[in-house]
């Protein structure tokens, strides 16, 4: 049953931080915001603490003062950001354990440039690339391109989505594993009988392939999906391993999982059922009070109290492992994604307070064991569809 196993556990990074005035915090480091540097610290500080994954957040829009709506005037804000994937490839060598998932668009973005972005960020981590597949439905984003004045309703992006998905899966196993030869004796390469053609027909694509890059080395790249409602939902369960869920409380968090299991039969899932991890946005400090007092003054210099579509915990490490647990046991979830209000702050506290504490109880493990990113979450390498069908 799902939840009844080891614990799983990532980190959401953006920014300064989800708290909008983060970046005004006294440990904050604006001035870095846009270096190599700066995110590969926050990520070996995730490795420090054995989490499962981080993610990277990105978008096709400069960030809005609600992060749900267009362009703004406020300029004490971060506004700007790096390309997440560019990013995961540039810190994937600097890492050695921990899995990276980079979000990156599907509704402007060819499935073919994803499926080698995301391929190339697997072979650069030695199997440790995940992808979180977005959608966009902002017409300022879509005058980025000019290819859509009007974007399609929710259900449209979604039916895309999937289909971009797919396309970047099926090409991701166009390659069979022991297409690369490399024989020199005989001057052959690669084995041409083992790249394959994916002939994909559909309302939005049409891709022949085969990729460009060989086979990555998980085989499949973990395909994660943050969801809200019913549509992402069925989207996660047709097309993806996780979905990030965001629940108000422990009974929400139970009903959510009602929805998404629903929606695995509804779309005949097939192979393991989604693992599903509820995000929360943390601020932490192992003095009573003293988080949610910083928060409290992260609001006032930011004009508004914190707008966020996740619940929001201010407190000590041994509350924060407390409500997990409780979330845990009444929902069934597979494990957490945490928001860090400030970084680097909240992160040091996942890693350096709320990681031991929850080591204490048993409930999350002592260190790293498998070297990708499937094996640590229990998901199969698969063979690839292709594999012994004519070229």
């Amino acid at each position: 049953m799902p939840g009844t196993s080891e614990l799983h556990l990532a980190v959401a990074l953006d920014g300064a931080g989800w708290h909008p005035a983060a970046w005004r915090e006294p440990a904050a480091r604006p001035g870095e915001l846009f270096t190599a540097g700066y995110w590969a610290d926050l990520a070996r500080e995730a490795e420090t603490g054995a989490l499962d994954f981080l993610t990277i957040e990105d978008s096709l829009g400069i960030q809005a003062a609600d992060r749900f709506g267009g362009p703004d005037e406020r300029t004490d804000q971060v506004r700007g950001r790096l390309d997440a994937v560019l990013v995961a490839a540039r810190i994937a060598p600097l890492t050695r354990h921990i899995g990276l998932v980079p979000a990156a668009v599907t509704t402007h973005t060819e499935p073919f440039h994803l499926s080698t972005s995301i391929a190339t960020l697997d072979f650069v981590s030695e199997g440790r690339a995940g992808w979180r597949p977005r959608v966009s439905g902002s017409p300022h984003e879509a005058r980025h391109f000019g290819r859509r004045e009007v974007p399609a309703p929710a259900h449209g992006l979604f039916d895309e989505a999937a289909d971009a998905v797919e396309v970047v899966r099926r090409l991701w196993d166009s390659w069979e594993d022991d297409a690369v030869i490399r024989d020199q004796p005989t001057g052959r390469f690669v084995d041409r009988d083992k790249l394959h053609y994916i002939d994909f027909e559909g309302r939005w694509f049409s891709v022949r392939g085969p990729s460009i890059t060989p086979r990555p080395p998980q085989g499949q790249p973990v395909v994660a999906a943050l969801a809200h409602s019913r549509v992402p939902y069925v989207f996660a369960a047709r097309s993806c391993d996780v979905v990030f869920i965001t629940p108000a409380s422990a009974p929400h968090a139970a009903d959510i999982v009602a929805q998404v299991r629903d929606a695995e039969i509804d779309t005949e899932r097939a192979g393991p059922p989604l693992q599903i991890y509820a995000d929360l946005t943390v601020f932490i400090d192992e003095r009573p009070g003293a988080a949610a007092a910083r928060k409290r003054r992260l609001d006032e210099l930011d004009g508004a109290e914190l707008a966020t579509d996740t619940a929001v915990f201010a407190g000590t490490p041994d509350e924060l492992a407390g409500l997990l647990a409780d979330w845990r046991a009444t929902a069934g979830l597979d494990g957490f994604r945490l928001r860090p209000g400030a970084l680097p702050d909240d992160l040091a506290q996942i890693t350096r307070g709320l990681v031991p504490r929850l080591r204490r109880d048993g409930t999350f493990r002592a260190g790293y064991a498998e070297s990708t990113l499937r094996a640590r979450l229990g998901l199969a390498r698969p063979a690839s569809r292709y594999e012994g069908s004519v070229a």
